[in-house]
């Protein structure tokens, strides 16, 4: 019985000694978790943004060396066809 008492005593002072309504505590920390939220989605975009710019520069790095190879392989093959046709050349004379 006294500690049924004394719990309702402990509930009533919270009550009339708390500094804000429950409705004020509520709306603040309703505030207070937009605010966290809004804070983590940008530290979110953030990181997106600079892994996105990331993931850019690496495939244009990688297009450019595949640019490359197929430049390489493209003289390769005009060197190759230029001496097939001097040798047809030698041969028709």
């Amino acid at each position: 019985m006294g500690f049924l008492m004394g719990s309702v005593l402990g509930a009533l002072a919270g009550i009339f000694f708390a500094p804000k309504s429950g409705k004020e505590l509520r709306s603040d920390n309703i505030k207070e978790k937009g605010s966290e939220v809004l804070k983590d989605a940008k530290e979110i975009y953030a990181d997106a943004t600079a892994k996105a710019k990331e993931i850019i520069d690496e495939a244009k790095h990688q297009a450019q060396e595949l640019k490359k190879e197929a430049d390489r392989h493209l003289s390769e093959a005009r060197q190759k066809a230029k001496e097939i046709l001097a040798r047809g050349e030698k041969k028709e004379a």
